[in-house]
């Protein structure tokens, strides 16, 4: 006779859609409401019936932590009532001898607190809290602490946060929802023979109308997402992502559908420059951290237009080409001798006043000078906060549906950083100087030059998204 089951817990059916996904990452969420951390919570216990599986689940700081902890002793203890948790070490052992443990990184320092540990199991609750050097880090301790567990890493968030950009650039903007991102990579094994490796991603979104538990106990929570201003709802009711809470430049819109006319949009294809408008260039130094370098044409509204970019990233966010600023020089000189919106034009030139700085030995922008290159730079006004209106007052649009400035969308960089921009929390005005904010600064330079009143502005019309039609799997917990 079969013991009698009950159930516990189980999954509505998007969260049994994330629960089911085979890839090795997999990011659920996007809006507020969806069970993010509920699914998080039981994607754990998959493994614990094996004696040495550890599990891992992380919050950005302690506090967050102690949420999570608690919707966990209703859960775990419910499943598995001979569990046990310890608040000191916060870790629950199971009755095989299984762990999951509960963790924050609430600095980037804090990720080598977990140096020489594996984890067979990694969750990350608000993934957008993160930086990317501390969800990296973890991918290496993602590896299996024995035989027979399987090896894989999830995570859930909303739109917003630190981590906002990188996170988008991740999961979100390569391919459309559940979709998966492969990446192929061939490694040089022993004796020179090489491996071939892949990886894969995917994003399962979800909405509070995925939730219908909540709705049900909770009917007021729809309206009370409904009532937060603009950009929170876009980003909490409807899981948007290019609009959210602490997002600095809610002016900005990309939506291709308005590249025809070029009207309320900051992205625009490509045209001739004519050869009276000025042309200015702004650089912002990196070495470890990418340098920026910009180019722009005024025209005889004073409209800017960026043209041009030279951004010096790898593949991976935020990091530096590593290249001296006498091979940075070499390469803009190459640019601005070859391209033909460029060639042969006087080019005016501003950049980051720290490169003018001798205390050390020759300045970055002496080196930049030396033959054969020749580039000249003129310190820019490092203004912070008149610098960030200067980027208000040019993203507005006008009636027409006219901003001042636009960006040709060969400038794939400015597109995919500027609007991923979020507020300091120490300095509630200013932008958060953790992030990827080298194009940020290099433009503010130039805009600082050009600068504008503010001017009578409109809102561009609303847009709308098609809802997502996605079939359930199910998924369930029991407790025997």
């Amino acid at each position: 006779m079969n013991p009698k089951t009950e159930t516990v817990w189980a999954p509505q059916p998007r969260q049994a859609m994330f629960m089911a996904r085979p890839e090795e990452e997999v990011l659920y969420g996007g809006a507020a409401g969806g069970g993010k951390s509920d699914a998080l919570l039981a994607e754990a216990l998959r493994q614990v019936h094996i004696p040495h599986y550890r599990g891992l689940i992380l919050r950005k700081t302690y506090p967050q932590m102690t949420d999570l902890v608690d919707r966990s002793r209703a859960i775990y203890s419910a499943c598995f009532p001979d569990a046990v948790y310890n608040a000191t070490a916060h870790c629950w052992t199971f009755p095989s001898g299984a762990k999951i443990y509960f963790g924050s990184m609430q600095y980037k320092k804090d990720r080598i607190n977990y140096q020489g540990k594996a984890y067979d199991f990694i969750a990350f609750d608000e993934l957008t809290h993160f930086q990317w050097e501390e969800y990296s880090y973890m991918l290496s301790r993602n590896r299996p602490t024995g035989p027979g567990t399987r090896v894989y890493l999830r995570a859930a968030t909303n739109p917003g946060g630190v981590g906002h950009g990188w996170v988008r650039e991740r999961f979100i903007a390569p391919a459309p929802p559940l979709t998966p991102i492969t990446e192929q990579y061939t490694i040089t094994g022993p004796g020179g023979k090489p491996i071939r490796l892949q990886r894969s991603r995917v994003f399962v979104p979800s909405t509070i109308f995925d939730n219908q538990k909540l709705l049900q106990n909770d009917p007021q929570y729809l309206a009370s997402l409904a009532a937060l201003p603009e950009a929170e709802r876009q980003a909490l009711l409807y899981g948007r992502w290019d609009s959210f809470e602490g997002q600095v430049f809610t002016e900005w819109r990309d939506d291709p559908a308005h590249y025809k006319d070029q009207r309320w949009t900051h992205v625009i294809e490509p045209f001739a420059i004519p050869s009276w408008w000025k042309i200015w260039r702004g650089y912002d130094f990196g070495f470890s951290k990418p340098f920026s370098v910009g180019w722009y044409a005024a025209d005889d509204e004073g409209r800017l237009y960026r043209i041009r970019e030279f951004y010096g990233c790898t593949d991976t966010p935020n990091t530096g080409l590593r290249i001296d600023p006498g091979e940075q020089a070499r390469r803009i000189r190459e640019i601005e001798t070859t391209d033909p919106m460029l060639k042969g034009r006087v080019i005016r030139s501003v950049a980051d006043p720290a490169i003018f700085d001798e205390s050390r030995g020759e300045s970055i922008a002496a080196m930049m000078e030396r033959a054969p290159n020749f580039i000249h730079w003129a310190p820019g006004d490092n203004t912070r906060l008149a610098g960030k209106m200067q980027y208000h007052y040019r993203f507005a649009f006008d009636a027409d549906g006219r901003p001042m400035f636009q960006v040709f969308n060969t400038c794939r960089h400015f597109i995919r950083t500027i609007p991923n921009l979020v507020y300091d929390t120490a300095d509630v005005e200013d932008v958060n100087t953790g992030q990827e904010d080298h194009i940020y600064d290099e433009c503010r330079y130039v805009l600082m030059e050009n600068p504008i009143s503010p001017r009578k502005h409109a809102a561009p019309p609303p847009r709308t998204d098609d809802p997502l039609e996605l079939s359930p799997r199910t998924v369930r917990f029991f407790r025997v």
